[in-house]
């Protein structure tokens, strides 16, 4: 239901104001000037409302209208997610988009769960996703090859964690549609399974801290502990090589130690014909209020003019390759 409002929302703010463009509109080719003609308006497709994209994304709505003087303005969405941000991003929905590297992958090879190459560029990388695999205490999990039979949440139906879950459950050998009874669940219902029992483990794909998983190990503490999925990274890498290892520092979740886990970066996307000079506006207000970006939530901290360009196989759009050369990031 939040989705849907979330939507009825997005679709209200872009036609209520007579006289304003109800998207960024159409690139013309020519210079990039990272001039914004006129008054315009964009729709940014972010995640569950627990999540690290819905913060950063509401923020950086916000943070668009102060660096461009007004001129731009935005407004963030809940929605399932990866997949589903691409889809919606294609379909003219919305005009910028978060996703997971591997799903953004997908999406230009016309693999997994895209059926053809779609038309989407990178405006920029951004922070690092955490795969949080979590279990109950009580459910006998220690591994993901335990998961066998058991409840499980999977993340939000066209999420970019549904698509890292089923390929996590693939890589131990299991059946996702078959061999676990999945629940396809949004952030806050997974959050909520897990405190009361009837979700025996969860998959997550975020940025840390994660809201939801900060409120599931404050109040279920004891209950829940992470589950390392590393032995399963090689397997990962052949689907993928943009998974790499890493590890969740306790002090995040006030863990007793540091939990081993897989990480993929994330990126924000926009459509290839979108007007170049909004896509500079937009870049250049990712990092000149990325001190904001940091106040919503502290994954922001790690956006960073230095990887800013590392979005292979997605290509960097024009408007954005202006902006972080204006911005000096390195080639």
């Amino acid at each position: 239901m939040r989705a849907v409002l979330a939507l009825v929302l997005v679709a209200a703010g872009l036609t209520a104001c007579g006289g304003r463009q109800d998207a960024a509109g159409t690139d013309t080719g020519g210079d990039v000037t990272c001039e914004v003609a006129g008054d315009v308006r964009v729709g940014i497709a972010t995640g569950n409302a627990t999540g690290v994209y819905f913060a950063l994304g509401n923020a950086y709505a916000e943070q668009i209208a102060a660096a461009t003087g007004g001129k731009v303005q935005a407004t963030a969405a809940e929605t399932g997610a990866s997949v589903q941000n691409i889809q919606q991003l294609v379909a003219g929905t919305y005009q910028v988009a978060f996703s997971l590297a591997d799903s953004a992958a997908d999406a230009v090879r016309g693999t997994g769960s895209f059926d053809a190459p779609q038309p989407v560029q990178a405006l920029s990388r951004i922070y690092t996703n955490y795969t949080q695999v979590i279990a109950r205490t009580d459910a006998g999990i220690t591994t993901v090859e335990q998961m066998k039979g058991k409840r499980v949440s999977t993340g939000s139906p066209k999420s970019g964690t549904e698509v890292i879950a089923n390929r996590l459950l693939t890589a131990a050998g299991l059946d996702p549609a078959k061999d676990v009874s999945a629940q396809r669940l949004d952030l806050t219902k997974t959050v909520d399974g897990m405190k009361d029992g009837s979700i025996d483990a969860m998959f997550w794909s975020g940025g840390l801290p994660t809201p939801g998983v900060t409120d599931l190990f404050t109040t279920a503490k004891g209950e829940v502990r992470f589950i390392d999925i590393t032995p399963l990274l090689p397997k990962m890498k052949e689907v993928n090589p943009v998974y790499e290892e890493s590890a969740i520092p306790a002090a995040t979740y006030g863990l007793p130690a540091d939990a081993k886990t897989i990480v993929v970066p994330n990126l924000l996307l926009v459509k290839q014909d979108t007007d170049a000079n909004v896509v500079c506006a937009l870049t250049k207000a990712l990092f000149d209020r990325k001190p904001q970006l940091e106040q919503a939530n502290a994954a922001a901290k790690e956006i960073s003019l230095d990887k800013a360009r590392k979005t292979d196989p997605v290509t960097l759009h024009r408007g954005a390759v202006k902006a972080l050369d204006d911005l000096g990031a390195p080639t």
